[in-house]
């Protein structure tokens, strides 16, 4: 009996609890599609609300862009997104369509006066998941060119297309034109990549007509001066008085810092500093250039000049070491080639060069020693000196007083020399076994007899030579050399013409101070009447007041004006 009513008691109990586990999950139910709706409302508020904000902000930020513009622009508000394409060119001056002209125009901006666009690279969403900050910022400045670029592209030249796409650039890349005024620059801090730049002679004017080119600069940008075949890069650390300026028609105070300490110096053109008296160790490898520089002041200038004294460049190589030359030009020629020098050697071991008031290019000033590694690598020791030869000179005038005295002297069959008649049998019995005289034309140098097998004459030139020297003078002498003209020639034969023929030489304009190729004689007949080179004809076309009257005057003219007007020479 108590078993049944256990049983009926747990039964009960249990249906009990399944009505209450229905009567919940109902309960559940019911909440739950009470709430969905609710929260479908929320977020539907919730997204108005946003896109409300979103409209608001797009609104306030589209208000400050349109201040901006037209405090940026003076009243003048051009925006344009264009596709960038590359297009030839220096400086910074980009090419736009026409259609921009027409707006521009319309908006009077060309009663402002030069045209300045701020340049920035449009990130273009979906292209890469992960980009770099400072790829979204990347802009630059430049003026205009000339309106001939076809509809929805825009022309960058080199230097404007490196500052926007350092790296690759997108498979369409576009960038956002802007119209903005800019201040005329004051001041620019310049630092350059690489070592060597400051060593350029006049590199200021150099820099100048390169910039000349330019009509705006910006803070990080990195443009490129070009001097000769070298290329230099400078990057803008500092503007004043804004960090984008104009450089059209105005004076800049310009720094030039030293390269970053991290800058590899691995290049060739670098000088390295040489001191009188004082050896220094070195090592080029073959084909290849080390270069030195050193500097003749006007007091030991004085001393050379008056022959009592003379520059000795000397080059002692290790033993076991390569073959190496060296070259020495005067400055502005400051990386001497083998086509372009003043002073060489190509001796074979030891070589030194001695520079005297003899040589009329010798003269106070700055001077470049190139060692050239001709064959392996080479280790040396590299000294420049200033000998005094007044000692030397007193010994010649005793040695020739001494042999004045001595007139008692028949010349030798053999030798030719002069040699006491007392000794002459038994100098001429000892010269003709042991001595022999060269018998090539010109030539008459008496050798020892094992020499003479050694001692050789050039077939072309006939100079004469040790016979392991043959093979290196055939080499640096007669093999042909090609000029960038196009003129091919042998050694001595093309340092002379590009010393001063060829019209790729680099040659200081008289009027910018810039290194430039000769080129060809000016087009203007009064101008090749004077002497101006084609460069220096246009270069002197441009005009600078006149220091005594104010008048703007060409520079070419400028002569001619301060004796024709102000009678001074």
């Amino acid at each position: 009996m108590d078993y049944e009513l256990r049983r009926a008691r747990e039964k009960l109990n249990k249906e009990q609890n399944e009505r209450k586990e229905i009567a919940r999950k109902r309960l559940e139910r019911e909440r739950k599609a009470k709430e969905e709706p609710r929260k479908q409302r929320e977020a539907l508020d919730a997204e108005r609300s946003r896109r409300v904000f979103d409209a608001e902000q797009a609104q306030i930020k589209a208000d400050d862009e349109m201040q901006e513009s037209l405090l940026v622009g003076r009243g003048i508000v051009f925006c344009r997104v264009l596709e960038a394409v590359a297009c030839q060119g220096s400086g910074d001056k980009i090419k736009l369509p026409v259609s921009c002209f027409n707006e521009l125009s319309e908006g009077g901006a060309f009663d402002k006066g030069p045209l300045y666009f701020k340049l920035s690279v449009v990130h273009q969403e979906g292209k890469s998941d992960v980009v770099d900050e400072k790829e979204k910022s990347w802009s630059t400045h430049s003026g205009v060119l000339e309106f001939t670029a076809d509809e929805g592209f825009v022309g960058l030249p080199p230097h404007v297309w490196q500052n926007l796409f350092p790296g690759d650039a997108p498979a369409i890349p576009l960038i956002e034109v802007r119209y903005v005024w800019l201040p005329k620059g004051t001041y620019a801090k310049l630092q350059p990549l690489r070592v060597g730049f400051s060593d350029l002679p006049n590199h200021k004017a150099i820099l100048e007509t390169t910039l000349r080119q330019h009509a705006t600069l910006s803070e990080d940008d990195i443009f490129v001066v070009n001097y000769g075949d070298l290329v230099y890069k400078l990057k803008v650390l500092e503007l004043k008085p804004s960090s984008s300026v104009s450089v059209l028609e105005t004076d800049i105070e310009v720094d030039i810092v030293g390269p970053d300490a991290a800058v590899e110096n691995s290049h060739d053109n670098v000088l390295k500093p040489l001191t009188f008296g004082k050896s220094e160790f070195g090592m080029v490898d073959e084909g290849h250039y080390t270069y030195y520089k050193f500097s003749i002041d006007i007091a030991t200038w004085e001393t050379i000049a008056s022959g009592d004294a003379t520059v000795e460049v000397r080059i002692e190589p290790e033993t076991n070491s390569g073959d190496s030359d060296i070259y020495i030009s005067k400055h502005p020629l400051i990386f001497p080639t083998r086509h372009q020098h003043e002073w060489s050697s190509h001796d074979i071991g030891s070589k030194t060069l001695i520079l005297s008031s003899k040589d009329k290019s010798l003269e106070a000033g700055t001077y470049t020693l190139g060692v050239y590694g001709f064959k392996g690598e080479t280790k040396y020791h590299v000294s420049v000196n200033v000998q005094d030869v007044r000692n030397q000179k007193v010994g010649q005038k005793v040695a020739s007083s001494t042999s004045s005295m001595d007139v008692d002297t028949v010349e030798c069959k053999n030798c030719k020399r002069y040699i006491p008649s007392r000794s002459i049998a038994l100098h001429e019995a000892y010269c003709s076994r042991n001595n022999v005289v060269c018998q090539h034309t010109g030539c008459g140098v008496v050798l020892r007899v094992e020499e003479a097998k050694n001692h050789v004459h050039c077939q072309k030139c006939g100079q004469p030579f040790h016979q392991e020297e043959m093979e290196k003078h055939m080499k640096v002498f007669h093999e042909p050399l090609y000029c960038p003209c196009g003129i091919v020639l042998e050694k001595e034969d093309m340092v002379q013409h590009q010393a001063s023929v060829c019209p790729l030489r680099l040659v200081p304009c008289r009027f910018c101070g810039d290194m430039v190729q000769a080129g060809s004689s000016a087009i203007d007949v009064r101008d090749k009447l004077r002497g101006l080179s084609e460069h220096e004809s246009l270069c002197g076309s441009r005009t600078a007041p006149c220091d005594s009257c104010g008048r703007s005057v060409m520079l070419k003219d400028m002569d001619i004006h301060r004796v024709a007007v102000h009678q001074k020479n």
